[in-house]
């Protein structure tokens, strides 16, 4: 099949529902599934569901599977909390989620300079990743591109054209109520994102279903929903379809390779960095009962978001954003290593040094620098604090991913869905530098096959295709991953125009692109520049927590 070859459609949607190709029978059974709630759903909530009208609307007229982006119509303004004041609380203004695209418009106009520290940027050459994503969109949706789904974990789920979401939903009985089943679902969902860091080229996933093999992000989200339906993750024996603190807690090395098919000849990389971000993440559940509940589910979120005391309902219910972002990123924060970028002990999560940020006096070349001295400011006028490029890519992922059954099934509008940024991995990124926008210079490449080089002796193996590779928080990687973010951006307002006549007065959203261009235009690419490896363009060398 040719790069730019009709692929076959997305199938036709009923009620708005993107049925499964094997049979129509799954279509009804989603839709009776979240078509109404058959009961107030917990004490802490009541007074939200009371007050809705979303358990009413009909199955004609409501969202579908979580495939379906939510689209409840005019919604009311409301506040939308703004970032902490960077001078005043720098944690949690890094940790903020619109510190991410305030902080990479930085380091992107170096980009737009051609003055970036490890690349040399061609800004004649975007055009070509604008035709390269529109002709992407136009050979797999048909105009005017409303199908697309937002970006997403669902659609991993999705592979193979069967929609395996809407099947397990169908198959749950009757008296399983919505709130249950779409706690069940943010279980899932979190647990398979929490999986899925690079898998490596020598991992793959055969279904015990229908003996079909899977490999990177789609595999791992089959290979996770089948543990899932195994009870593998649950402490409860009368649930064997949750996630607990429980279950994760009693998760070991072992279990987890088993469940992945990781084993000599197919080796999951990053296993064991991966089994223990999980364990870790029962742990967490079990302390962090405001959010996780006393039995310490991701699913209880829920709970948290609906009772929350900004969220409202009228004819919908409405959440803002930063209400699951915080939850997220407060609620997850101790399952990442401890030895990540923190200032004054507090961790920021994905956040890194970059030299293409403001510098303070001191340089962070120096061996004895400390980028977070316990100063407020250094002599030039720079605070430290500005050095540091947050991303917060697997909690944006996250956020992404868990909207989706809650939009769907629960009918929440999350207001503030703009913040989100374009997702800073290597599929978005390498898009940039296989289309010729970005080329890394000659010093960086030259250490950066070193790096490969020793990676191969390291670990006994032949580089099949010999790539650049650094350490996650490599200045050459950071200074990627800042720019990534900035060019989504662009790309986004980009694709908009070249498709305008297509589009016939409707626009795409940022997470559509990503979705239907981006991501899937930087895998492509990858596998025609690297038809054996199909790898990006760069390399990292993680430890399967760093995404």
């Amino acid at each position: 099949m040719g790069l730019f070859s009709r692929r076959e459609k997305a199938p036709k949607t009923v009620a708005g529902i993107q049925p499964s190709l094997s049979t129509s029978q799954s279509i009804s059974s989603l839709a009776s599934a979240s078509s109404s709630l058959k009961s107030p759903i917990t004490t802490a909530s009541n007074r939200i569901m009371n007050r809705t009208s979303a358990g009413t609307t009909s199955t004609n007229n409501g969202p579908g599977t979580p495939i379906t982006p939510f689209s409840p119509g005019l919604m009311p303004k409301i506040d939308i909390p703004r970032a902490p004041d960077p001078q005043l609380d720098p944690v949690g203004y890094l940790r903020s989620l619109g510190a991410v695209r305030d902080r990479a418009k930085i380091v992107t106009e170096k980009a737009l300079k051609n003055d970036l520290k490890h690349f040399d940027v061609d800004m004649r050459k975007f055009s070509d990743v604008v035709t390269f994503v529109s002709n992407i969109i136009k050979r797999d949706y048909d105009a005017p591109f409303t199908s697309i789904p937002p970006h997403g974990r669902h659609q991993h789920f999705a592979v193979g054209g069967r929609d395996r979401i809407a099947h397990l939903l169908a198959t749950f009985p009757q008296e399983v109520e919505n709130t249950e089943k779409c706690k069940r679902m943010i279980d899932l969902f979190l647990v398979s994102v929490l999986l899925d860091a690079g898998a490596g080229t020598k991992w793959s996933y055969k279904s015990p279903e229908n003996g079909r093999i899977y490999r990177r992000s789609e595999g791992i989200a089959v290979a996770s929903l089948d543990m899932f339906k195994t009870g593998l993750f649950s402490g409860n024996k009368s649930n064997k379809f949750q996630v607990d603190k429980d279950g994760l807690q009693k998760l070991t090395v072992e279990k987890l390779a088993q469940g992945l098919q990781s084993q000599p000849g197919n080796e999951m990389a990053g296993l064991e960095g991966r089994a223990h971000l999980l364990i870790r993440l029962g742990k967490t559940l079990a302390e962090k009962k405001e959010y996780f509940g006393e039995d310490g589910r991701p699913g209880n979120m829920l709970d948290h978001i609906l009772s929350h005391p900004s969220t409202q309902a009228s004819s919908v219910i409405i959440s803002p954003l930063p209400v699951l972002w915080n939850v997220l990123m407060d609620g997850l924060n101790p399952i990442w290593p401890a030895s990540r970028t923190a200032i004054n002990g507090i961790s920021l999560g994905d956040a890194w040094p970059c030299s293409s940020m403001p510098q303070p006096a001191q340089s962070p070349s120096s061996p004895t620098f400390s980028p977070f001295p316990n100063t407020t400011g250094q002599s030039n006028g720079v605070a430290p604090w500005e050095s540091i490029l947050p991303f917060h890519k697997l909690t944006q992922w996250l956020t992404y991913s868990l909207m989706q059954p809650m939009q769907s099934i629960m009918k929440i509008h999350f207001a503030g869905q703009e913040l989100l940024t374009g997702l800073p991995e290597y599929r978005n990124g390498g898009l940039f530098i296989d289309l010729g926008v970005l080329t890394l210079k000659k010093e960086d490449e030259e250490r950066g096959l070193e790096h490969y080089n020793a990676y191969c002796e390291r670990r006994g193996a032949k580089g099949v295709e010999v790539a650049p590779m650094f350490e996650p928080g490599d200045d050459v990687i950071v200074e990627w991953r800042g720019v990534t973010v900035g060019f989504l951006d662009r790309l986004c307002v980009e694709v908009n125009k070249s498709l305008k006549n297509e589009l016939a007065g409707n626009e795409l959203s940022l997470a559509q692109v990503l979705e239907a261009g981006s991501w899937k235009g930087g895998r492509e690419i990858a596998e025609v520049s690297r038809p054996n490896t199909k790898e990006p363009p760069i390399l990292i060398d993680s430890d399967g927590t760093v995404f």
